[in-house]
C-alpha cells in the first residue's frame, strides 16, 4: 500500500506517521463513500470527504481496483487489530467476542458492492480472500480461546466455522424483513456454556 507521502529520500518517522494518518483518512472516506454509493462512487466525492484533491487519490491509487483493494485491507486490519483491544478492555472474554463479532458484521454488511467487485477477474483481487482469512481467523480464534478458557462458551467451535456461519447469516442483509444482526446475536448467544444444576428452567 503506498504512503500518502512518497517523495524521494527516506522520510522521517514523523512524516511517515503523518502519511499513514493521511492515508487512513483517505481510506475511511473511500469506505464511507462505498457504503453510501457502492464501489463505483465518484472519485470526486471520495476526495471531498477526505478533504484532498482528486489528483491525490489518483497519485496513490491509480486505478479503482487499487483503491478497492486498499479499502478492503484497511478495514480487515482495523477488525483484526480490534480483537486484543476488546479482550483487554471488556468485562469478560465473551463480551469481547460479542463486540468483535459485531464489528465483523459491520464490515460484512456495509461493504456495498465490494463482494461483487472482488469476484471479478481482476488480478488485483486474487489474494484478498486469503488475506482476509490470514488476518481474521487468528483474531477470532484468540477471542474464542479466551472465552472457552474462562468457561463461558463451548470449546468445540472453530474460528473458521464461526466466521463462515456469521458470513452466511449476513447474506441478504439488505432485505427489509431480515435482521442479520439479530440472527448473529442469536448465534453468538448459542455459544454460551450452559452449566447443569442452575435451578428450574
Amino acid at each position: 500500500m503506498a504512503d500518502i507521502d512518497s517523495g524521494s529520500g527516506r522520510p522521517s518517522p514523523r512524516k511517515r506517521a503523518d502519511a499513514r494518518r493521511n492515508e487512513a483518512t483517505l481510506l475511511d472516506a473511500a469506505a464511507a463513500a462505498f457504503v453510501s454509493a457502492g464501489v463505483d462512487a465518484p472519485v470526486r466525492d471520495i476526495a471531498a470527504r477526505a478533504g484532498v484533491g482528486v489528483g491525490t487519490i489518483y497519485r496513490h491509487f491509480p486505478t479503482r481496483a487499487d483503491l478497492i483493494v486498499a479499502v478492503y485491507r484497511h478495514q480487515v486490519e482495523a477488525c483484526a487489530e480490534a480483537g486484543p483491544t476488546l479482550l483487554a478492555d471488556s468485562g469478560t472474554p465473551h463480551a469481547a467476542l460479542a463486540q468483535w463479532i459485531d464489528l465483523f458484521v459491520d464490515f460484512l454488511v456495509t461493504k456495498h458492492g465490494l463482494a461483487e467487485a472482488l469476484q471479478s477477474d481482476n488480478a488485483a483481487f486474487e489474494t484478498l480472500h486469503a488475506y482476509f482469512l490470514d488476518r481474521l481467523v487468528p483474531a477470532c480464534a484468540q477471542l474464542l480461546d479466551a472465552a472457552a478458557a474462562a468457561g463461558e462458551i463451548r470449546p468445540d467451535v472453530t474460528a473458521f466455522e464461526l466466521l463462515r456461519g456469521v458470513g452466511n447469516l449476513c447474506i441478504g442483509a439488505g432485505e427489509p424483513r431480515y435482521d442479520a444482526r439479530r440472527m448473529v446475536e442469536l448465534l453468538v448467544a448459542g455459544l454460551r456454556q450452559h452449566h447443569q444444576g442452575t435451578g428450574p428452567r
